[in-house]
């Protein structure tokens, strides 16, 4: 049975990679833009494709039987058909609730008629590390919302949990909604990066049309819809899941953990 896995050198394909060799997977195929420079495993095959480049995708897709869609919404209709028409059976993908611009995703993959799981994870902790340049040089955070509260997950869970749902039986016709241990506000985020680091760091709130301009240059055209959804879940927090732990049958990683872990990004 051979798997593939798009966007393999991404930030989430790249530990899905990893997550399905931690779980014995020994047929896997690696989809990316510049095999080169792919850095993965001898034993993996690292194939040319991207899914901004459908052209690429039929070579990429034969011979496969269940693969990782990475989130590409521009172009996922002629990736889905493509993987039908591929013989692909299942398709596991990083998708969205109804609202998000991840959601086409999911509509696409189920329009195809291949059986489908949908990862609807919350959001990064890898995000935090937009903080570290201000956290570097200024020693505060200047941003929106402090009150703003998810469930953030670690991206090498969500990848857990994709390989999990490719290599397992189960998980065909569900959707897995994705969090962390528990939900912290942007300020208890930004506290426990201080605590990691051995000092204090001071949370600086900006008002709504601020934050939509600081974020711009690195978010663009989603700088808004961002901020937007940064003060909804200060009035209606995300409440944390259970689902990595009944999947996987140990804790997603805390968010006070991943501060340690990646402390010296922020120094």
């Amino acid at each position: 049975m051979t798997i593939l896995v798009t966007g393999a050198t991404a930030g989430v394909g790249r530990q899905v990679v990893s997550a399905l060799l931690d779980a014995g997977a020994t047929d896997i195929r690696a989809m990316t833009n510049n095999p080169a420079r792919a850095a993965l495993p001898a034993e993996i095959d690292v194939v040319e494709g991207f899914l901004g480049r459908p052209e690429t995708l039929p070579a990429a897709f034969d011979g496969i039987e269940k693969m990782y869609l990475a989130p590409y919404p521009q172009t996922v209709d002629l990736a889905a058909a493509t993987a039908r028409a591929a013989g692909v059976r299942h398709i596991v993908d990083l998708a969205g609730p109804p609202g998000s611009w991840w959601y086409s995703v999911q509509e696409a993959v189920e329009a195809s008629g291949v059986a489908w799981t949908h990862l609807q994870p919350g959001e990064f902790m890898e995000n935090a590390t937009g903080w570290a340049d201000q956290i570097r040089s200024t020693g505060v955070v200047r941003d929106g919302y402090p009150q703003s509260a998810n469930a953030p997950i670690a991206v090498a869970d969500v990848a857990a949990v994709a390989a999990a749902a490719l290599l397992q039986d189960g998980h065909r016709g569900r959707v897995h909604e994705l969090t962390g241990p528990q939900t912290l506000s942007r300020a208890e985020m930004v506290r426990l990066i201080g605590v990691a680091l051995g000092r204090d760091i001071a949370y600086l709130e900006l008002d709504h049309e601020q934050t939509v301009d600081a974020l711009t240059p690195t978010k663009g055209e989603y700088a808004r819809w961002y901020v937007e959804g940064m003060a909804l879940l200060a009035e209606f927090p995300q409440p944390a899941t259970d689902t990595l732990a009944l999947i996987l049958g140990r804790q997603p990683m805390t968010f006070a953990e991943w501060a340690v872990a990646n402390a010296d990004l922020f120094r």
